[in-house]
């Protein structure tokens, strides 16, 4: 596992969310309830703990009745250099679908390729590779 993996609460949406990030990152999802983990403070089938293991990890989980849903404002998950240009460049467009570019995918004046965009679920991601 790598050293920071970001873990969002969702606003009742975590099983949503994370099947679309499988899809886009591709790797192995697993999903546990709040029935599972005998939790009483939200509906059975809420999710408890979810996980997406592969080039891209991440864990996620319907937000409680005291917790916030994810709202990430001044910060971004970069994916520089995490990939080669053809698979960076498919998770740009992917995550753009239904979101907004902030910063299209665009060769820079020191040679290398980025962009930003904030996908269906709020979140902002920073995806660039080397020229």
């Amino acid at each position: 596992m790598p050293g920071l993996v970001p873990y969002l609460f969702f606003p009742g949406n975590a099983a949503e969310a994370l099947t679309f990030y499988r899809e886009v990152f591709g790797g192995e999802l697993s999903l546990a309830t709040y029935a599972q983990f005998s939790r009483v403070d939200g509906p059975d089938d809420a999710i408890a703990h979810g996980h997406v293991s592969g080039p891209v990890e991440l864990f996620a989980a319907d937000a409680g009745p005291d917790e916030d849903a994810v709202h990430i404002v001044g910060a971004s998950f970069s994916l520089l250099g995490t990939a080669d240009a053809a698979t960076l460049t498919r998770w740009f467009d992917v995550l753009a679908a239904g979101g907004r570019v902030v910063d299209p995918l665009q060769k820079r004046p020191w040679g290398d390729y980025d962009g930003q965009v904030v996908d269906r679920y709020g979140i902002r991601w920073l995806i660039g590779f080397e020229d």
